[in-house]
């Protein structure tokens, strides 16, 4: 297969390429095959054509960059024939003996393309790279100096190689470029012929395992890939530990809590799934509390904890069991609260699923909110109503729960760190298959890496996306060598079976542990020896408050009626439970009255009549509860007979309460016996739990379960294919980075690397969040989580400790809503403490940073350096110059100092002078101004002053005569031509006087002494400057390496037509070229850094506008804060330029060595980058005033200010007035003799000064002693003992005022609280100067206490306080 290589390996080629065959004669009349093949060339390489006037310019320079490529001259002559000669020289002009080619043209062809093209190959070119000179020599008869011919050039670099199928690369025998080659096309002309097609499959590369003792011993000349590939067997080995080690956290999650809180007379049994969020701190430290609320009535509080495991961590899914007396109906909704306790009490549950184990009825509830006292709805109590199957759903439900499912789960990289605990798919079985797919996929890039593009192959545009057929075939091979195996290694781990116990053992111990959270057998019952009448009066009350907590009575039932205080009759707390028992059975009745087809729950007809639906469901959650009902007055029965009579106050009370036990008994028996079938003898030895009632139904899913998923023994051969495939990925993986070669190598691997994180972090993450749209959109099923498979630990605690603390209801009362409220606003006060906090500490960082930057953009060395330039050229000037001490000064000091000892240096030799100098006058135009009729025979013309208007910008001869040929006479500059600010690259300067404008006319000195002389004595001898000058400029630029500053001088010389020249200079030092040192890299991440607290400005300042939109623009402080950023962004901008500008100004002065370096550009973005930084420097020292406000003195002086503010401005507005009055009236009086007074912003800031003291009383005293005494005199009356004296006066009693009235701000209360913790943490006491605050702080948190010192389980205080932990400990 040939190919077209432009300066690099293989050309794109996105075009069907032509196939020419033609024969040929050789001498020995051999029939020759000529293949020739255009091919296209890239479409967005630069061709760059050269027009040569023959008779003036005949000299083109050309870049060649390989010196395996054939250059291709293109020529286009003005007429044919056209003969000339070329010449090809490297590095220099060549000439007729130096020379690296040459040739005569035109050359034999048939068409002009052929004759005019000059073919170089790499062998004429001699392997030179680099700049080369072409020059051309038309050939002409004798007598003709010059030809009026023109000749375009076209150089084009191009190369013909064709894919060795031996040598596995690129090769050119038998290949050459062809003279039809153009910018577009390369014509390649072959003497022999590969396969121009391909086959269905796309071959690899090759490589021949039986060389690996060959290729190893090239380990040293190309070690990446082999060193690469063992690298990740040992990170695979080291991870793989980790891997272990987290494994067997997993499996201590993968348990369902029995709730230590569960009565144990309780049978009914619902498992709860509760998961936490995957936000940012959604885990919790608090106690979590939940109470079930059904149809048919609502559970006991329970706390979901566990003393073994952390629970509600983010992320996270617990399991608990939690067991009542029996149904509860349709749950209708659950409650949730926690106690606000521990570090970070904040929780954001997700989604709570709860199970009925006994009909595996399932309610799911989505919560996804936070219970906070300062997050989301700021309550930590919340009730959540059932979720609908509409719900469940909805997009935003499905889209989430399938997202995070895929990514924990189904995401075989992601999975790794996040993988569900109950997921049999262990870490390291995942570690391991990644690190197979990793090898595979390197195995498969590394066989088709470098195989050449066919050209011949139509390219498949698809939008954007465009592929050839050998793309998509290498594709679909390296999928069917890759994924297969690895698939089946995934699906192997994930649906083989555990060994250590089957799934029927596994659901066989889990029905056992739930037998073993039911109430204790009943031998153990009949042991009990420590059974007294207290204790069956408090099972009877128990039975009674269960039966009020699930029958719709009109029983009234309290517990201060029977509370442990007092002595209850327990023929009274029999009869409680007999009225329950009985208006249970009256509603029954009712309701089968109205429903005479319906069985009746409690009195059904016989055991095979029991009508499916929920009819049946009805009847077997009444018959759940007298099975409870009778077991529970059995073992009252069991217990009074155990007692006797003895303990009883009468025999007629025992007997009593023997009877109400057995009626009640005989009530509940006959109802049980028709309704389930059984005897009562059953019911009394065994418990009958509501599961036993459907194992029939259930078995045949629990034998179903007992035949899925594979043998154990099939992770042994899981285990064997991942040991395989990564061997011989490895090893072949390495084979072929051994034949690659070292370079070759470094790019497969670069690119492997690349392409890899690609796919892992952004290919694969959109796969899963298109996968997780379309299951929303299309898909629309709820997937359930299979609880199994695990396994229910119960806590070994004391039940009757257990039971204890279930009598205390107040353990488990959410807080008060008061509480809440003080624990809400202690937060706050913390929240905003460490807010206050983190803003001084980050405002003191970037401070620091800005100060950095704006130091670090200043160099003291320029100073020192401007005032030496300075000093150097100011010799022999004075305030009062006439033309010729100009001419003199320029002669002499000028000259001097500007070509020093030292060649292309001035003064010493320390600062290189970069171009040549230059001098730019400004002029007037004659009769610029007009003459008073009187003095117009006196005075026949007239000069005005300079300005805009009057600038003389014409062009003349020397001598100042007016030019005959006009404008374009010339196509050089000349002194006595003006040139605008473009062409002389320069911009305004103001003077002493007035803004010149950048143009004028220009005078370069030239490169030396000489030169420079000559040219001021032609100047001074044709009057370059005379009466009509008004401003005179020297320009030059010098280089000091020692301090790396560049300097741009500009000195001065001006007059207002007087003819007097006064002389000022204006120097700016600008750094164009960063220093390397250790300070360079500081300074640099000090200006990344301080963009970084820029944009983290703007995140905060964003946030800000949105919350308060149009009320923030009417704060101050968001203002400055605006200004800033602002300016940051101005600085980064001009910063930018300031680097471009200089590129620039480099660059022109580099091809114009010869002339003028104008770094005017450079030099007004350096000062203008300067100036924002001031700036910025300034409004940030301000906004230490904002910071200050937390000091309470301050805040009071900003309160003080505000509240005297109008007064305030009153009194500014007449000091204005007053200063600008005798800023004029000065002006007016001494403007004429005084240079402190000569304009009105000389004058008014002379006054300013006469305030602060700094005021030379003599000059105006001198001069007119009565008025200067009156005038001064006035103004130090009236603006210092008057006005500024009750402008004080006004400030005073403002804060006076404020002293009084002044209110402390909540920010006072944060500043002592985060002193308070700041000292605590050193261990430093700290007394808060605000005693009320403080009293009332302690109080509240005394309430705190004192409220929630009853929501405290197993002894331990919970700590509500969480806001002061410090000063807690401080106290003890």
């Amino acid at each position: 297969m040939i190919g077209c290589n432009y300066q690099r390996d293989v050309s794109s080629s996105r075009k069907r390429f032509f196939l020419y065959i033609t024969t040929q004669r050789s001498p020995r009349n051999e029939q020759i095959i000529q293949a020739r093949i255009l091919l296209p060339r890239s479409a967005g390489e630069q061709v760059n054509t050269s027009f040569l006037d023959l008779g003036n310019f005949s000299t083109t320079a050309i870049n060649i960059s390989s010196a395996d490529s054939t250059l291709v001259l293109k020529m286009v002559p003005s007429k044919d024939p056209l003969p000339f000669k070329l010449f090809l020289g490297y590095l220099d002009y060549p000439t007729d003996k130096n020379y690296v080619a040459k040739t005569e043209m035109p050359l034999q062809g048939t068409t002009q393309e052929e004759r005019y093209t000059w073919l170089l190959e790499p062998k004429d070119l001699k392997g030179n790279i680099g700049l080369h000179y072409l020059v051309v020599r038309p050939i002409v008869g004798p007598g003709i100096k010059s030809i009026d011919a023109n000749l375009s050039i076209t150089p084009i670099m191009t190369e013909c190689k064709f894919w060795n199928e031996t040598t596995l690369d690129w090769g050119n025998n038998g290949c050459r470029v062809g003279v039809q080659t153009t910018p577009l096309v390369t014509q390649c002309l072959c003497n022999h012929l590969t396969f121009f097609g391909s086959s269905f499959f796309v071959t690899p590369n090759l490589v021949d395992a039986s060389r690996t003792a060959e290729l190893f011993a090239t380990f040293a000349e190309n070690p990446v890939v082999v060193c690469f590939v063992g690298a990740l067997f040992v990170a695979y080995l080291l991870v793989l530990i980790w891997a272990r080690r987290k494994d067997l956290q997993d499996a201590t999650k993968v348990k369902v809590t029995v709730l230590e809180d569960n009565d144990p007379m309780d049978e009914y049994r619902y498992l709860l799934s509760v998961s936490t969020g995957h936000r940012r701190g959604a885990s919790t430290s608090a106690q979590v509390t939940i109470t079930l609320l059904g149809a048919e009535g609502n559970s006991e509080p329970h706390h979901l904890s566990d003393p073994k495991k952390c629970v509600f961590e983010r992320g996270a899914v617990d399991l608990f069991l939690l067991t009542t007396p029996f149904s509860l109906g349709d749950l209708q909704a659950i409650r949730l609260w926690h106690n606000n306790s521990g570090s970070h009490p904040e929780w954001y549950v997700g989604n709570v699923m709860v199970q009925d184990l006994q009909t595996e009825q399932k309610w799911h509830f989505l919560c996804n909110s936070w219970l906070a006292i300062d997050l989301g709805d700021c309550s930590p109590d919340k009730e959540f109503s059932v979720s609908t199957e509409m719900d469940l759903k909805k997009f935003s439900n499905l889209f989430f729960m399938k997202t995070s499912k895929d990514f924990s789960d189904g995401h075989l990289w992601y999975s790794v760190i996040s993988r569900p605990p109950s997921s049999t798919f262990t870490c390291v079985q995942r570690i391991s298959c990644c690190f197979s797919l990793l090898l595979c996929t390197m195995l498969t890039s590394i066989m088709f890496y470098g195989i050449p593009a066919d050209p011949s192959e139509q390219t498949m545009d698809l939008g954007h996306f465009e592929f050839t057929w050998q793309q998509f075939m290498v594709g679909v091979q390296s999928s069917l060598i890759m994924f297969p195996v690895n698939i089946l290694i995934v699906s192997i781990f994930r649906n083989t079976r555990p060994r250590e116990s089957s799934c029927c053992k596994r659901k066989s111990e889990k029905l056992d542990a739930l037998e073993e959270t039911s109430i204790p057998q009943t031998a153990s019952t009949n042991t009990d020896a420590s059974v007294t009448l207290e204790t069956v009066i408090k099972d009877i009350n128990r039975i009674a408050h269960s039966l009020s907590k699930t029958v719709k009575s009109n029983i009234p039932f309290t517990e201060s009626e029977f509370g442990p205080e007092k002595q209850v009759d327990i023929n009274a707390a029999l009869s409680v439970v007999e009225d329950f028992i009985k208006q249970c059975n009256k509603s029954s009745d009712t309701a089968q009255s109205k429903t005479p087809n319906i069985l009746q729950p409690e009195l059904p007809g016989d055991c095979a009549s029991t009508p499916p639906g929920s009819t049946a469901e009805g009847i077997q959650k009444k018959s759940n509860k007298s099975q409870y009902l009778y077991r529970q007055l059995c073992r009252i029965d069991r217990e009074l007979s155990q007692l006797g009579p003895s303990v009883f106050p009468t025999l007629h009370s025992y007997n009593q309460a023997q009877l109400q036990v057995q009626g009640m008994k005989g009530s509940l028996e006959d109802q049980l016996f028709r309704s389930n079938c059984v005897s009562p003898d059953d019911l009394s030895q065994k418990k009958l739990s509501p599961a036993d009632s459907t194992d029939g139904e259930a078995s045949p899913k629990r034998r179903a379960c007992c035949h899925g998923g594979l043998p154990w023994w099939f992770i042994f051969f899981g285990w064997l294919l991942v040991i395989a495939s990564s061997v011989v990925s490895g090893y072949y993986t390495m084979l072929y980075g051994l034949k690659f070669g070292k370079e070759r190598s470094i790019s497969w691997l670069v690119s492997m690397n690349v392409s890899f994180f690609q796919s892992i972090l952004v290919v694969q993450p959109l796969k899963v969040l298109c996968l997780a749209v379309f299951f929303a959109l299309v898909i629309k099923r709820v997937d359930e989580e299979d609880y199994q498979n695990v396994d229910f630990v119960r806590s070994q605690g004391d039940r009757n400790n257990q039971h204890a603390v279930r009598q205390d209801r107040g353990l488990y009362e959410p807080p008060p809503p008061a509480d809440i409220e003080k624990m809400r606003r202690n937060k706050i006060l913390e929240q905003k403490a460490f807010a206050l906090l983190r803003e001084i500490l980050t405002y003191m960082g970037f401070m620091w940073m800005l100060l950095l930057v704006a130091y670090g953009q200043r160099d003291p060395n320029a100073f020192f350096l401007n005032q030496h330039i300075r000093d150097s050229f100011s010799a022999m000037t004075s305030d009062s110059m006439s033309v010729g001490d100009v001419f003199t000064w320029a002669n002499t000091s000028l000259l001097d100092n500007l070509f020093g000892v030292y060649p292309g240096f001035i003064t010493d030799g320390n600062s290189k002078l970069v171009g040549n100098a230059r001098l730019r006058q400004l002029r007037v135009r004659k009769n610029s101004c007009q003459i008073d009729r009187l003095m117009l025979k006196l005075v026949t013309d007239c000069r005005a002053p300079y300005s805009w208007e009057e600038e003389d910008m014409g062009s003349y001869d020397p001598g100042w005569n007016r030019s005959v040929m006009g404008n374009n006479s010339e196509s050089t500059f000349s002194p006595w031509k003006y040139q605008t600010e473009a062409q002389v690259r320069a911009y305004p300067v103001w003077g002493k006087m007035v803004l010149y404008r950048g143009g004028g006319f220009v005078a370069e000195l030239g490169p030396d002494s000489q030169n420079a002389s000559s040219t001021l004595e032609h100047l001074f001898g044709n009057k370059w400057l005379d009466m009509h000058t008004r401003a005179i400029f020297v320009e030059f630029t010098v280089y000091n390496a020692n301090v790396n500053l560049f300097c741009i001088v500009t000195l001065l010389f001006e007059t207002t037509a007087v003819g007097a020249f006064q002389f000022s200079s204006e120097l700016r030092s600008v750094r164009l070229y960063q220093s390397t040192g250790g300070l360079h890299i500081f300074v640099m991440a000090a200006e990344i850094l301080y963009m970084l607290f820029i944009l983290y400005y703007m995140f905060l300042q964003g946030k800000l506008l949105k919350q308060q939109r149009w009320a923030y623009f009417k704060c101050k402080w968001n203002l400055l804060e605006l200004t800033i950023i602002l300016l940051s962004w101005s600085a980064l901008a001009f910063y930018i330029k300031r680097a471009l500008t200089g590129e620039q100004d480099m660059t022109y002065y580099h091809n114009h060595k010869d002339q003028f370096a104008s770094f005017y550009d450079t030099a007004k973005a350096d000062l203008t980058l300067q100036y924002l930084i001031a700036f910025l420097v300034l409004l940030s020292t301000v906004k230490l005033w904002h910071l200050l406000r937390l000091n309470p003195k301050m805040n009071m002086i900003t309160a003080a200010l505000q509240r005297a503010w109008n007064d305030i401005f009153g009194f500014l507005l007449i000091v204005l007035i007053m200063f600008v009055a005798y800023s004029i009236a000065s002006n007016v009086i001494y403007g004429w003799k005084l240079p402190s007074y000569r304009t009105f912003a000389d004058s008014l800031l002379t006054i300013i000064s006469l305030q602060i003291g700094i005021f030379n009383y003599n000059e105006v005293l001198d001069l007119y002693p009565s008025l200067g005494w009156l005038l001064f005199g006035s103004c130090i009356v009236f603006m210092t003992f008057v006005l500024l004296n009750l402008l004080i006066s006004v400030i005073l009693v403002a804060f006076n005022e404020e002293q009084i009235y002044h209110k402390p701000s909540d920010e006072e209360e944060i500043v002592d609280l985060m002193l308070k913790k700041l000292c605590s943490l050193f261990g430093i006491s700290y007394k808060s100067e605000n005693k009320k605050d403080t009293q009332l702080a302690s109080d509240e948190n005394r309430d705190l206490t004192l409220n929630n010192s009853r929501n405290v389980l197993n002894n331990s205080a919970m700590d509500v306080n969480v806001l002061h932990p410090s000063d807690e400990r401080s106290n003890h």
